[in-house]
């Protein structure tokens, strides 16, 4: 559940083994990360429970119910893999003809297409990062069984909601309803949704339009699948290095157990994974979901552990029957507390403090530094986190992000925007686009009563560039009369790499034949927004990359000129020919020829 680390997954501990696959597959990340996640794993370790208590396996007590949308199934052993499966579900029986594992590994074409497609899209933005896509399906496995299967439309919605349970502090952190129902359809608490499992509340700062379609919805495969990629690669991290891998499952699930089980199913997708139709994947059938213990009559030996040991580690044998197991410390008498109660305190509990006086922390929960082209959206969404002195998260608090700077950026049209933190104490501005002009700012977060101290990003517009310049007819000739108007302009196409680039901006200069500067009004010109004669004026290549040059005028100077484009080091040159109106047809003008019979005659003989 993303966002749901310490608010909505809390005290999650997944019913299962861990295990360590050892095939020659398995990468060195996932063998670090599971090394280390090995050493967390000492009986009586302590688990996050909502609200940031604590729960000790030795305690005895029972852990709130679980989300039935993570599932703890893990994948079967592949042929080769030395290690045994035969407590694991999928694992080969006796007399079976068919690889688990092969089935297991068929994802849904469009949900593995969502996948794929984020990780493209996070290569280019995020290249730092080095997201796989299959920690995206290990994670879309886990969450949601990669949206049931793949029940999803042509354009990745899920066919009906996938939800989370009601996150009403019964068994799981209390989040009132944050989105009006939009998502989740409750109005009373958020749900988890869509095939990522975002909150509502965490959707709101992070959500992404993978599909194109304009519209940021958790219900949809790509939408999800992209905005859970910028989830992961948050903080800058590295997904290549242990240390990136195990922080970026953990941001979005903070639980040891959903930890191993994302990485077993990482390193099982690594070894292969194909594409099946949608609506037809395996689904998982393991949903976390722990019952509560019967009474017995005799107190067991050792208190319920909050998760089975992991395979290959031996427990201690359950007792006979009718046998009184050794007690950690003898019972009390039944009714004599071991210890008198404390008097209840005599002074009333202080009322909480406003969220303004809480705060001690302001802090950056995304890249510092944001970067996009003139006239474009930036692609991330400043954002800050508000802690108290305990390092918990102040929710409620009102933040201000500011546009600093000599700029035309804007929030949907405003300088600045106020933002109240969430549950998670995080405030995330709204969709930053640049405007007109490039140049540098600074986007600042504070606070009204100026403590702490504003939190400042730095912001970044930049031209367009292009490579390439290149007629869009390179056929065409472009000629007139003096005095006229040409009958057509040529058009130019800016690329970069090979695509078109919209946004270029490009000089036009008009130049003698030999590409020198012309003496004042000669030569061919523009008509500018005034209706001035131009010889120099300024382009911007349209959506298609395409370039318009307005009406071109002759001029009264007959002769051949170069029509040059120039964005950055990409210049074209365009011929023009203006030709005299008052040059002579053929046979005409000189001296005529006498008629016959005409003329002077020879003298006589």
């Amino acid at each position: 559940m993303a966002g749901g680390g310490r608010e909505g997954r809390t005290g999650m501990a997944a019913q299962f083994g861990i295990r360590l696959r050892k095939g020659a597959a398995a990468t060195a990340v996932t063998a670090a990360v599971m090394a280390a996640l090995a050493g967390s794993q000492a009986p009586g370790a302590v688990k996050d429970l909502p609200g940031g208590t604590s729960h000790s396996a030795e305690a005895g007590d029972q852990l709130p119910p679980s989300d039935d949308h993570y599932y703890t199934d893990l994948p079967p052993i592949r042929p080769g893999d030395p290690q045994s499966s035969h407590d694991l579900p999928g694992a080969r029986q006796p007399g079976d003809t068919a690889d688990p594992a092969d089935a297991q590994a068929g994802i849904p074409a469009t949900v593995l297409a969502a996948y794929k497609k984020a990780e493209t899209e996070l290569a280019r933005t995020r290249g730092e990062c080095k997201l796989p896509w299959q920690l995206l399906a290990a994670i879309g496995h886990v969450e949601s069984g990669h949206a049931r299967g793949g029940k999803v439309d042509a354009d990745g919605t899920t066919i009906g909601r996938i939800l989370g349970p009601q996150l009403n502090g019964q068994g799981f952190a209390l989040i009132q309803d944050t989105d009006q129902g939009r998502y989740d359809g409750d109005t009373t608490h958020d749900r988890a949704v869509g095939p990522m499992q975002f909150i509502p509340s965490t959707w709101a700062g992070s959500g992404r339009d993978g599909n194109g379609d304009g519209i940021e919805d958790p219900n949809n495969v790509y939408d999800a699948a992209l905005a859970a990629g910028y989830y992961l690669c948050g903080d800058g991290r590295d997904l290549a290095t242990s240390d990136g891998m195990r922080a970026a499952i953990l941001s979005y699930n903070h639980s040891s157990e959903y930890l191993a089980t994302v990485l077993t199913w990482y390193d099982f997708y690594r070894d292969g994974a194909h594409e099946v139709p949608d609506g037809t994947g395996p689904l998982p059938s393991r949903p976390h979901t722990p019952t509560a213990p019967s009474s017995p009559s005799t107190p067991p030996s050792t208190p319920p552990s909050v998760r089975p040991s992991p395979p290959g580690h031996s427990t201690s044998p359950t007792p006979p029957h009718g046998s009184t197991p050794p007690a950690t410390k003898p019972p009390t008498s039944p009714g004599t507390p071991s210890t008198p109660p404390t008097t209840p305190p005599t002074t009333p509990p202080t009322t909480p403090k406003p969220p303004a006086e809480r705060v001690t922390a302001l802090t950056k929960t995304g890249p510092a530094t944001l970067a996009t082209l003139t006239g474009l959206d930036f692609d991330v969404r400043p954002a800050v986190r508000a802690l108290d002195h305990e390092g918990k998260p102040v929710a409620g608090l009102k933040v201000t992000f500011g546009v600093v700077g000599d700029t035309d950026a804007r929030f949907s049209g405003a300088k600045s925007v106020v933002v109240t933190t969430n549950a998670q104490g995080t405030a995330t501005a709204p969709t930053l686009t640049a405007g007109k002009s490039a140049g540098k700012f600074t986007v600042r977060a504070s606070l009204a009563s100026g403590k702490p101290g504003p939190v400042d990003f730095a912001a970044t517009v930049t031209e367009p560039a292009a490579d390439t310049l290149k007629p869009v007819d390179d056929k065409a000739t472009y000629e007139a009369k003096a005095g006229d108007a040409f009958e057509k302009s040529p058009d130019l196409r800016a690329s970069l790499d090979g695509k078109t680039v919209a946004g270029v901006r490009t000089t036009v200069t008009v130049l003698d034949k030999d590409g020198k500067e012309l003496a004042e009004d000669t030569g061919p010109y523009a008509l500018d927004a005034d209706d001035e004669k131009t010889r120099a004026l300024t382009l911007v290549s349209d959506k298609d990359g395409v370039l318009h040059l307005p009406n071109l005028h002759a001029g009264d100077q007959p002769g051949t000129y170069v029509l040059r484009f120039t964005a950055g080091k990409a210049t074209a040159d365009v011929g023009l020919t203006v030709t005299d109106p008052k040059a002579e047809e053929p046979g005409e003008g000189g001296s005529a020829s006498p008629e016959p019979g005409t003329g002077s005659e020879s003298p006589a003989a």
